[in-house]
């Protein structure tokens, strides 16, 4: 027995030194130090967003029922009695289906089997997942996504699959270390720790611990007690999960696991309409979408919490569920009026050669997140009996849907008629957080469930019409997988037994028990073997040290050419960059050559537009300057006539005055200008014109004008048999908006003088006689005197001013 405690004794005092070097000497197990960094792509087929249909049972057992399974992918919607469509005398059955169709009687098990199982194993190989739930307000979304006491739904059950496969893979707390752009970073072990002990220090309540009582509310519905695991974890990997939790109330983005106060149901607000800012109530902050390096939508600013267990997520979970806006209606004691977003992160990196420490290369970790949505119910607010905020709320929900809507009817349309329709993924926050997912960055199932009760056969319509249109819409992209290159099982391979390795490299120890007390040839074997033992012991220790340098040599080696396989992976993938960039380039290079072509035959057009404009541009000048050139003209002869009209009237004015003799007129006893030009000829007949209270003027003239209402010209003129004829025009006095007066013609008076024998008429006008003609010329004829108006402004000194509208007779030559 001491033998044996003697050999125990030198096995494990060899042990310190063999230690360090026997993980490099053993080569058949030993990896090197530092990985090669290798990105391998994987082309995903087309996929499809898969669509399931759940009923939820009736409320009242004999209530009347819209909805029909036909089998396990196909339901049958008929219009309830007294609201049939009649077609040709028979009413309207629609089919619509689906992946599969869970009936009334579909547990939560086999639902969370067939639909979220799937998801929660990609998310642990590295991809990502959608998961929402769709349908009118009612039908069972809550119920199917969270479940109930003792039932727990499909969330509950992700996370006891998550722990279930990860569990005792798990990194230490603050291991992986999230950034405030969507990123994730390994900390080194001290770096860790540091941030443990700080976090105990500070204890907060945003990341609860597991060890306390669980909450017995949630107890009963996360204790699902399935066990499910996802299958092919990598062991050689470490895991830390990571949950937050947000809702979209009114398109605007809430943190349900902000630390401030808050009550759901009725936010606190003063009269004058703003919040009510007390100790107890802070009004939340809204947070704001953003778009990382990957081109993948996130929430900036949002908690996010490392969780270590199922009990420890759900818990998180609770506390922002009680936090959900959530309001009675008409149709639902309990609906609600956002919609809810669980975010489930997942950041994963290799271990390295030793199989001890994570590996801090960012380029090995893979970030996966599975997205779990309950969304609100679309409604009609006749039927809610919506008012106030109620009201808005549901406008905001149906909206949201709507657009929802929108997004994959452009997406449709772009496949299957190959347009290049904008999808409004901006429109609504709910789009705009998801848009990834629908450009191929994961698979996305929907979850249709339906309330088959007669009430909701509209709604029900709309919203399976929907779903199905869904269906058709392709989303498929590479997905990049790091590998790391190193040699798998390491985790548990090097932790073989170091003793074990010892033993083999030592000869066998001979057998130490002494039967006889004469016996002396057991201890000498025993020395022999100890002391052959104690050689190798002290070769080993001499083969060490002369390959000291040679190991670090070795190291040095490997550690380069790992490096330089890093730089080329890195080169490769710079590469693989600008050819994409340059597939990119030609792409838009021969887009703009097309729109420069457009253009180009634009610019043909144009310019063909104008020299056409430019020819007409030319044939309108020549015109306007004929026109200018005419106009030129006719003033010349207007101003020629003018003038001699001038001299006209200043020849009448300077003419010696006539002795008058006075007849009485037939407008006497009014107030007159009688205007009698000096060029009239005083004629010896006994009647005479005659105007009581007038004032006779040779020219009109401002002042005389203003005292009186009425205007009389003499004008004299040769009839037709050659005697004189003198004719009163006579016409009213207006005063003018410019402070003179006008005068308008109303009636024209004539006096004729006849010889009793009589006078021949001239037979040509050439026998006249040039006294005659003097004479005659110097008249003026009727047209131009009766369409001469005056017009004097006040103050002005210039006299009287005339302006004739009618053309004066020429004398034919």
């Amino acid at each position: 027995m001491p033998f044996k405690l003697l050999e125990a004794v030198f096995v494990w005092s060899s042990l310190g030194f063999f230690q360090k070097h026997l993980l490099y000497f053993c080569k058949p197990w030993v990896p090197p130090p530092q990985p090669a960094v290798l990105v391998l792509l994987f082309w995903l087929p087309t996929l499809f967003p898969q669509v399931y249909c759940r009923l939820r049972p009736l409320s009242v057992p004999d209530q009347e029922c819209c909805v029909k399974v036909i089998n396990t992918t196909t339901v049958q919607v008929h219009p309830p009695d007294g609201y049939r469509i009649f077609r040709n005398g028979e009413y309207k059955e629609v089919q619509y289906s689906f992946k599969e169709v869970f009936n009334i009687g579909g547990t939560q098990k086999h639902v969370f089997d067939v639909v979220a199982k799937p998801l929660v194993d990609d998310l642990i190989h590295g991809k990502n997942g959608l998961l929402f739930t769709y349908g009118v307000t009612g039908s069972g979304k809550t119920y199917t996504m969270t479940g109930s006491p003792g039932d727990g739904g499909l969330l509950p059950r992700c996370l006891d699959m998550i722990f279930n496969s990860i569990g005792s893979l798990q990194a230490k707390r603050y291991v992986f270390k999230l950034d405030d752009k969507n990123g994730v970073e390994v900390q080194c072990d001290v770096d860790a720790l540091l941030e443990r002990q700080k976090r105990e220090v500070f204890q907060t309540p945003k990341t609860p611990s597991s060890k306390r009582q669980i909450d017995p509310e949630i107890a009963d519905m996360i204790n699902v007690q399935n066990n499910c695991k996802a299958e092919e974890v990598d062991e050689d990997n470490v895991y830390s999960v990571f949950v937050s939790y947000i809702e979209i109330y009114n398109n605007y983005i809430y943190d349900l696991l902000d630390e401030g106060p808050f009550d759901p149901i009725k936010p606190k607000w003063s009269s004058c309409g703003t919040p009510v800012r007390s100790a107890d109530f802070i009004l939340p902050q809204s947070k704001i979408l953003r778009e990382d390096q990957n081109h993948n939508m996130y929430v900036a600013g949002c908690t996010e919490v490392e969780v270590k267990s199922t009990e420890e997520a759900f818990e998180v979970f609770w506390r922002g569920q009680k936090k959900r806006r959530i309001a009675n209606t008409q149709l639902n004691r309990e609906s609600s009026r956002s919609h809810s977003v669980f975010l489930i992160k997942l950041a994963q990196a290799p271990l390295d050669a030793s199989g001890d420490n994570v590996l801090q290369d960012r380029e090995l970790i893979t970030f996966s997140q599975l997205s779990l949505v309950d969304l609100a119910g679309s409604e009609r607010t006749n039927r809610t009996k919506a008012e106030g905020n109620r009201l808005r709320e549901a406008g905001n929900i149906n909206q949201s849907l709507m657009t929802l809507r929108t997004c994959i009817e452009a997406l449709r349309e772009n496949q299957t008629y190959g347009t290049n329709k904008m999808v409004p993924y901006r429109d609504s926050k709910l789009t705009h957080l998801f848009k990834n997912y629908f450009d191929g960055e994961g698979k996305v199932r929907m979850i249709v469930c339906v309330n088959p009760k007669a009430e909701d056969y509209d709604e029900s319509l709309q919203v399976l019409r929907f779903a199905e249109l869904t269906q058709e819409v392709e989303v498929a992209r590479p997905a990049e997988k790091p590998v790391c290159g190193l040699i798998p099982g390491r985790r548990f391979k090097n932790q073989r037994s170091i003793t074990e390795v010892l033993l083999q490299n030592f000869p066998p120890m001979s057998s130490c028990e002494l039967l006889d007390i004469h016996d002396d040839q057991t201890l000498p074997r025993l020395i022999e073997v100890l002391e052959k033992r104690h050689r190798i012991r002290q070769m080993l220790s001499e083969e060490f040290s002369k390959n000291g340098m040679l190991q670090e040599l070795d190291s040095s080696i490997v550690s380069k050419e790992n490096y330089a396989q890093v730089k080329m992976a890195e080169r490769d993938k710079f590469i693989a960059a600008q050819k994409t960039e340059i597939e990119r380039l030609e792409k838009k290079a021969k887009t703009l050559e097309y729109k420069i072509e457009i253009l180009e035959k634009t610019t043909t057009i144009y310019e063909e537009e104008k020299r056409n404009l430019q020819q007409e541009l030319e044939s309108k000048s020549q015109k306007l300057q004929r026109q200018v050139s005419d106009k030129r003209r006719l003033e010349a002869r207007l101003q020629g006539m003018v003038t001699e009209t001038t001299m006209k009237w200043e020849k009448e004015c300077n003419a010696p005055p006539v002795r008058i003799r006075h007849r009485r007129s037939r407008s006497a006893g009014e107030r007159w200008v009688d205007h009698k030009p000096p060029s009239n000829v005083q004629t010896e007949t006994v009647m005479q014109p005659h105007v009581p209270h007038s004032i006779t003027v040779a020219a009109a003239n401002e002042k005389a004008l203003a005292k009186c209402d009425k205007y009389m010209l003499t004008h004299q003129e040769l009839a037709s048999d050659g005697e004189i004829e003198t004719k009163l025009i006579k016409g009213d006095v207006y005063k003018t908006r410019g402070g003179g007066q006008a005068v308008q013609f109303t009636e024209i008076e004539t006096l004729k003088q006849e010889s009793p024998t009589g006078r021949k008429r001239r037979s040509s006008p050439s026998s006249r006689s040039p006294a005659e003609e003097g004479t005659e010329s110097e008249w003026t004829d009727v047209e131009t005197r009766c369409s001469v108006a005056v017009e004097m402004k006040a103050g002005s000194h210039l006299g009287p001013g005339y302006q004739h509208h009618a053309q004066p007779k020429r004398r034919k030559p």
